[in-house]
């Protein structure tokens, strides 16, 4: 028998495996949104943390430029001279609290006024709209030139005022004790009830329609669906919107100090112009420093305070 020879077949060759491309490193999408903010983070942190830190440290140094014999280290000397011997400070921390709640609360009471006004469907609630929101595009400087104008005793409104019989002629509400508190309140009712208008308004776009309607259905009049439907949807833009305008109150310098100046005999003199006097005029910014601390301190014990009582965010049914 012929035996066929059997052709052995070669084993077939591994291949080789193919080198892939190192794959570049990209972001994660959730560090992508992180690092596209991070420079403009990391500025906002220079321009803030540098003045916080320099306030600080300077609250505990003695820093006059005028007496640089005496600067150095003083510990906690400014803070006991705060609290201990500076009458000025308590006044005007006292007069800072009657402020701030005097502007917060007319502020929101004809904030929220104008706001559902100007709500309503009416001819012409463009232009309203526009004129209501005007004053708050002012600055403080040009609203506190305005009204010097208005409050003038020889081209002001008292003129025409005493004209008609109503007080004396040459009289200034800015330098009477007795309303230069009120003038000044006016002035700034002019620009801070827009901000509240403003925020209310945006938030009561967004109260459904229906839930008036199933209100008026049900019997319930303007007024209880106002206060069982509008307010409860206003009340976290009402604690935001409060919170920050007493801040800002709280704070303010530029009109009161283009307005009064603090006067007449200290009667408009806030805790942050008593500050901007004793740093800029004093140059004693060591005091001025430590009184800027015990602000921050004031402010922020009283931010936490008002959002803890408010509930701010929490469930409110």
């Amino acid at each position: 028998m012929a035996q066929s020879a059997a052709v052995a077949t070669p084993p077939p060759k591994a291949k080789k495996p193919e080198q892939k491309a190192p794959k570049r490193r990209t972001a994660s999408p959730r560090r992508l949104p992180y690092l596209l903010i991070a420079p403009a983070g990391l500025l906002m942190l220079g321009f803030i943390a540098y003045p916080v830190i320099s306030v600080f440290y300077y609250s505990l140094q003695n820093y006059n430029v005028t007496k640089p014999w005496r600067n150095g280290f003083a510990g906690l000397d400014n803070f006991t001279r705060i609290f201990t011997e500076d009458d000025q400070f308590w006044s005007t921390l006292g007069f800072s609290a009657q402020w701030v709640f005097t502007q917060v609360t007319l502020q929101l009471a004809l904030g929220l006024a104008l706001a559902l006004i100007v709500n309503q469907t009416f001819i012409g609630r463009g232009i309203s709209r526009a004129l209501v929101f005007s004053p708050w595009a002012v600055s403080g400087v040009l609203t506190s030139t305005i009204w010097i104008l208005l409050y003038n005793s020889s081209t002001g409104f008292s003129r025409y005022l005493a004209d008609a019989g109503i007080g004396d002629y040459g009289t200034s509400v800015l330098s009477d004790t007795g309303t230069v508190f009120w003038a000044a309140t006016v002035t700034e009712l002019w620009r801070g009830v827009p901000f509240f208008a403003i925020l209310i308004l945006a938030d009561l776009q967004s109260v459904s329609k229906e839930l008036y309607e199933a209100a008026a259905v049900d019997g319930a009049g303007r007024f209880r669906q106002f206060f069982h439907i509008t307010l409860p949807h206003l009340r976290d833009a009402i604690i935001l919107a409060t919170l920050l305008r007493g801040v800002w109150e709280f704070n303010n310098v530029d009109l009161l100090y283009t307005l009064t100046g603090g006067g007449p005999a200290g009667e408009t003199t806030t805790l942050p112009l008593y500050v901007a006097n004793t740093g800029i005029e004093g140059h004693d910014f060591g005091y001025a420093s430590a009184l800027t601390t015990v602000a921050f301190v004031i402010l922020l014990f009283c931010s936490i305070v008002y959002l803890r009582l408010s509930k701010f965010g929490g469930d409110h049914k």
